[in-house]
């Protein structure tokens, strides 16, 4: 990891409070092409009832209609957190290139247990599990913290 993943991971986390201000859930992801562009940047849209609202499955679905097979290959989504096995599989079925999240899905999985949150309706799979030829770098240890504290935030006003 360099000082453009950091940068680009902080962005995930601004994002992420983007999502936590306008009442959703705080998550936040960008696509970086292999020349270091943004080429798309999104946070969690589930608010309004649609969980599939995620942003990187909204990445997953812009890269597979704006970028080549070979622009995707090449590419990097970084995340504030770890991909759901929704996200992951839509990640490798357009055959997007390598992840770097800030938080895991494991760590989440503490947090919601520690504030006494209804479980999932989906296994908290790790990215490997379900995409094991993707690249994937994370947890961030630098940033987690300002993730788990948006989700406290989160979690605590319901």
């Amino acid at each position: 990891m360099n000082e453009t993943d950091l940068a680009h991971l902080k962005r995930t986390v601004a994002l992420a409070k983007e999502a936590l201000e306008a009442g959703d859930e705080p998550f936040g992801s960008v696509l970086v092409d292999a020349e270091g562009n943004i080429c798309m940047e999104d946070r969690n849209r589930v608010a309004g009832g649609d969980h599939t609202r995620h942003p990187e499955f909204e990445i997953a679905r812009w890269a597979a209609n704006n970028m080549t097979p070979e622009q995707r290959a090449g590419a990097t989504v970084y995340t504030s957190g770890e991909h759901c096995p929704m996200c992951a599989a839509a990640h490798a079925w357009v055959g997007l290139g390598r992840i770097m999240y800030v938080s895991s899905s494991a760590q989440l999985t503490s947090w919601l247990s520690e504030l006494k949150m209804t479980k999932s309706p989906v296994n908290p799979l790790p990215i490997e599990a379900v995409a094991p030829n993707v690249a994937v770098y994370g947890p961030v240890p630098a940033l987690v913290e300002q993730v788990h504290a948006l989700h406290r935030q989160f979690h605590q006003a319901d």
